[in-house]
């Protein structure tokens, strides 16, 4: 067995505990044991060790051991990007299907009032990679602006603005049509800080609308996943991404009999948002 150390943060995460800033939590709180002792952010640790997350033993792995599989989601506007929320507002996570051993983990978050396109992970690497800012990926979003939006404005969001948490720009702007004072653009950024997109259209005292997310890296929102529905991506969509993070390709396993019909059942449970609409004459309670 490799004498080689890992910090503690990214074993965890590839065990399918969550993403590597929840384990870094995680840690901070005491809830992570490493040989019987209350492990301490920073540690470093080998396969041989004995690991527990809130006094439960973890299968450590190696990093060509934890299936990567990774799906499309389509969020609706009024869903939050946690995993559980204290006022019982509902959560991408309530609509994925369910794993065995493993947890999704979400490749980037969108706020409240932002849809469109989110992708989950089982590997942890794979989802640090692509969310680091280092890796330099693509986000492109489509956007509609309340106001008049003059040349000289998208030429300071291209060159760059200052915004409270350091320089912002987009790396591309195109006018998409619309009518009066709602026009659509598409807006291309390299990064995913939080509300990056509005701020700097607020930084040109415009505001935003509606924001949906149409693209991350190579992957583009399509007919596959409508409102509030989900689908896997291929091996070919999912080595693009791995190639875009530096990771070599590794085959998407098959679904077991068991797997296909508990995500086929979760499927059918999780209805598309556009389904959930009162009928006609009908009355709301």
């Amino acid at each position: 067995m490799s004498n080689t150390t890992e910090k503690l943060q990214k074993v965890l995460a590839r065990a399918g505990l969550g993403s590597r800033r929840e384990m870094e939590a995680a840690i901070a709180d005491g809830r992570v044991k490493v040989n019987g002792k209350v492990a301490t952010l920073g540690d470093r640790i080998e396969m041989r060790d004995r690991v527990s997350f809130d006094e439960r033993p973890v299968t450590l792995r190696g990093a060509e051991e934890v299936p990567r599989r990774v799906i499309m989601y389509n969020k609706p506007e009024g869903e939050l990007c946690t995993r559980k929320d204290p006022e019982g507002r509902r959560t991408v996570f309530d609509r994925l299907p369910r794993l065995k051993g493993e947890r999704w983990i979400a490749i980037g978050r969108l706020d409240i009032n932002t849809s469109g396109l989110l992708l989950f992970t089982t590997d942890g690497e794979l989802a640090n990679r692509l969310m680091h800012p280092s890796t330099q990926v693509e986000r492109e979003y489509a956007v509609r602006v309340m106001g008049e939006v003059k040349k000289e404005q998208i030429v300071a969001m291209v060159e760059g603005v200052m915004l409270d948490d350091g320089p912002a720009r987009f790396t591309d702007v195109q006018e998409f049509g619309g009518e009066g004072i709602n026009t659509w653009f598409h807006v291309v950024i390299m990064e995913g800080r939080n509300r990056e997109v509005r701020r700097l259209w607020e930084s040109q005292g415009l505001t935003v609308s509606r924001l949906k997310r149409v693209r991350y890296g190579n992957i583009f929102l399509d007919k596959r996943a409508r409102a509030g529905e989900w689908t896997e991506l291929t091996q070919d969509e999912v080595d693009d991404l791995a190639a875009q993070a530096g990771l070599a390709p590794r085959k998407v396993p098959e679904l077991t009999p068991d797997e296909k019909n508990r995500w086929s059942r979760d499927k059918n449970k999780r209805r598309p948002v556009q389904a959930m609409r009162k009928p006609k004459g009908g009355r709301s309670r």
